[in-house]
Order: C-alpha cells, then structure tokens, then sequence
C-alpha cells in the first residue's frame, strides 16, 4: 500500500509525505503530478495531520446506500444525487467540529469513502473511470438537519459549515473501492457499520456520471454518500453535543476522529 499524508512540521513547515508505518517521509514537487522522496523521515508522531489535501472542490452524492434510502423514507433514485460543500468545511484529523452557532442543535454525523481525483476529468466513461483516481481517504458528511430539512429546505448551508467535512487521516491509493467496510462510532459506540457493495452507484459509475456535466479537477474529492445508521433516523435521534467524539473508519484506509466543541 502507499499513503500520503498531509503535515505539519514542529517547525510550522507544511509538506505532503509518504506514510511508512510509524515514520513519515517527506517529499517534494506536486503530490498529484512530480512528486519524488526527498530522503528526509520523522517520525508520525511528531508532525501534525492536516486534510490529506486541499481540495479543488468537493462534490458529495446523497442516498448512495440502499439502506440509508430506505431509512430514511426515500425513494430509491435513478441517477446520482449531487450537492456541493463549500471548501471551507474542511477540517483536519483530530480538530474539532464546530456546531454553529445559528444551528448547533440538530448536526448529524456521516461517514463516507472519499475519492480523489488524481486528474483532469471530462466525459470519462465507467470503464475508464479508475484511470483518474489518485486515491482514496476517509470522509465525515457532517449536516445540520434543520437547516437542510426544514429552515432552507435545500443542502448547501447545512453541509458547508465551518468544520463540516473533516477528511483524512491520509490517501491510500491501493484499495478495492467496490468492497470496503465503512463505519462510525461516535462516542465509542458504533453507529454505522456498512460496505461499499451497497452502494447505488459504484465509485466508477460516480465519476463517469459527474464528468458528464463538470470538469473534474486534480484534487476534487468525491464524497461517495454515507450508509444507514445517521443520527437523524434513529428513534430516538442522535445528534453531536459538545465533547462527543465521532469516528469514520474505512477498512484499508483508517480511522478519522474528531472531537466535537460548541461554536
């Protein structure tokens, strides 16, 4: 397997790096284009994890699990379901998700596969689709429900909160995208616990379908859809509260947690 990671250096330095174990190995040049090793390794322990990257932009896909549409009442759609996160909602591994002052009550947790566009992209066909792809990390869909179900009745406020989409810990580029168990826990208890073989539209179908319509840009991260278990649907609901702790796992990749703190 090979993973990049994004860090901060003790002395404020950021730089992409190769993830060996518990040692980091620094590099130059562009991570999706010209990268090479520089030679120079520390240890995991004394760098910072940042995002994995900055992303171009983020396109997410809802009701993307069979299980998730179903409960939460919904039909099962015939094509991808996109909304949009602003790019300000990025947030680091192990910084904390910040509940809005305008909406602190009703934030939902979302665990997701995350693909990253290695480049440019434009009417890719399904077969093809995997010929773009850099790698993979692990992503939190996190949704204020109240914006997005009652007060604006659309997605784009809910989801693009300050915060709202930690990603991370790093980018694994070998994984089987179609069989990859995807799960949260929030608080320790686990919450989701699913595979990407339920998906409604696979990753490859997901990438040729949004390259019809826009251009996918090196470092555009798709954020797959989340599976069934979202706090939203459960009876009674489940919502973050500050000093929560919510984690996404994805098998072949890691674990992504993030506490949880009151705007």
């Amino acid at each position: 397997m090979t993973r990049f990671a994004r860090v901060q250096l003790a002395n404020g330095r950021i730089s992409h790096a190769l993830v060996e174990g518990d040692q980091l190995r620094l590099i130059k040049g562009c991570l999706l284009e010209d990268w090479s090793a520089t030679g120079e390794a520390i240890a995991l322990s004394q760098a910072k994890l940042l995002a994995p990257l900055v992303p171009a932009n983020i396109l997410a896909i809802g009701l993307n699990y069979r299980a998730h549409a179903i409960e939460t009442k919904a039909v099962i759609p015939d094509h991808p379901l996109l909304f949009i996160k602003a790019t300000n909602s990025l947030c680091n591994p192990g910084d904390p998700i910040i509940l809005p002052r305008v909406a602190p009550n009703e934030v939902d947790y979302e665990c997701e596969l995350a693909i990253v566009i290695g480049k440019k992209a434009r009417n890719v066909s399904v077969d093809k689709a995997f010929d773009y792809v850099f790698g993979y990390t692990c992503a939190n869909d996190v949704s204020a429900r109240d914006c997005q179900q009652r007060i604006d009745k659309q997605w784009a406020r809910a989801k693009s909160f300050d915060t709202f989409c930690p990603l991370g810990p790093w980018i694994e580029t070998e994984l089987d995208p179609d069989n990859a168990a995807v799960r949260s826990r929030l608080n320790g208890q686990l919450m989701q616990n699913s595979n990407t073989n339920d998906l409604i539209f696979s990753c490859r179908e997901l990438i040729s379908y949004l390259s019809e319509s826009l251009t996918l840009l090196p470092g555009t991260v798709i954020l797959t859809g989340t599976p069934s278990g979202v706090g939203t649907a459960r009876s009674p609901q489940v919502y973050l509260k500050p000093g929560d702790c919510i984690e996404v796992e994805v098998d072949g990749i890691g674990m992504l947690a993030n506490p949880v703190i009151a705007e």
